[in-house]
């Protein structure tokens, strides 16, 4: 049977109220009391209520993670990275995990306007943040604690981890340039979020320093999905001044674009070239593998969720918006021309 704070408070002759302000270390017990109590809660193997402790610090210990997804069963590989790594601070730290799925499309702020009002968590993870986030004006207003991975556009005074995308898009179009690529699209993510106009602004710009440009027809915004990926190849592929180098805003978008030309006899890595970004586990068993530019997403996940629980705990954050370096991951899906001597090559 489970030992109660009633039965502790019958063997040491105190009130309820005395013991559980003994327990809880309150500064109006006695330390002769509290240590009486202690010694007699261990003798009965009292196991405290979690959910008791969480009432009366008025707090779930509990983070909320909310996963945008494009179909109802179709969760990205990158958000299955991104919360296990959230999943593996929460619990060396003491929290739990509340993940829940939003379809894109539905109103940004309802889903964590819901969970706030209703109390199940002491604050939320931001993952993909847009160039103008309602969600992170709404917890702002709000005063509601978050973190988030990405930044939006213009004030961004609130503690977030990001990565570079300018700089990991231009060291990949510079590697393209170098193989001998000239013809160049792309297959965009969304572009209301804000790693997707980073990403095109790196494009953008080192194409221009090498004297070069890519064409509206050559770029088309695709949903982050492998089906977009595909179809979208399909097109750029048909076009009568066919690309000869695809950059995909993501890997599962790359994977469909391989799959269209793999369709239509094309040799990926040697008449074409195509590129991911983010260097999910899948892509180095792509066939062939894929040249991506990695973003540590597991480390990722656990930086945001220290980040957020220090701030829950009102502790000093010592770097409260931390931009990352990514770099580039050369496999054979850009090109058979890969110099031996070249880092990252298989």
């Amino acid at each position: 049977m489970k030992v109660t704070i009633e039965d502790i408070a019958r063997k040491v002759g105190k009130s309820i109220t005395t013991v559980s302000r003994a327990l809880n270390d309150y500064p109006d017990v006695s330390p002769e009391t509290k240590a009486l109590v202690r010694r007699i809660a261990d003798e009965l193997g009292y196991s405290p209520s979690m959910l008791a402790q969480r009432l009366q610090k008025q707090r779930t210990d509990t983070i909320g993670l909310v996963v945008p997804t494009y179909e109802p069963r179709m969760v990205d590989p990158f958000f299955s990275e991104f919360s296990a790594g959230v999943s593996k601070q929460a619990a060396e730290d003491g929290f739990d995990l509340l993940v829940t799925t939003s379809l894109t499309g539905e109103d940004d702020t309802r889903v964590y306007h819901d969970i706030a009002k209703s109390g199940r968590v002491d604050g939320f993870i931001i993952a993909r943040t847009k160039v103008y986030d309602a969600r992170i004006r709404y917890l702002r207003e709000i005063a509601f604690p978050f973190t988030s991975f990405g930044r939006t556009s213009g004030d961004s005074e609130y503690p977030f981890v990001d990565v570079d995308s300018y700089s990991g898009m231009r060291s990949l179009v510079d590697h393209l340039v170098m193989l001998g690529h000239r013809s160049f699209a792309a297959i965009t993510a969304p572009l209301d979020l804000n790693f997707s106009m980073q990403r095109l602004s790196g494009i953008q710009d080192a194409l221009q320093q090498h004297g070069l440009s890519i064409g509206a027809e050559h770029r088309l915004s695709g949903n982050l999905t492998q089906e977009s990926g595909y179809k979208l190849a399909q097109q750029l592929l048909q076009l009568p001044d066919r690309p000869d180098a695809i950059l995909a805003f993501n890997d599962l978008m790359a994977f469909g674009a391989m799959k269209a030309a793999h369709a239509q006899g094309i040799q990926v890595g040697n008449q074409l070239a195509i590129t991911g970004f983010d260097d999910i586990p899948l892509a180095e068993h792509a066939n062939p593998p894929l040249t991506t530019v990695n973003q540590p997403i597991y480390e990722i996940g656990m930086l945001v969720c220290a980040m957020l629980i220090k701030t829950l705990r009102r502790e000093a954050i010592l770097e409260a918006q931390r931009i990352l370096t990514p770099h580039l991951v050369i496999r054979q899906s850009c090109g058979a021309r890969i110099p031996p001597t070249l880092p990252g090559r298989p």
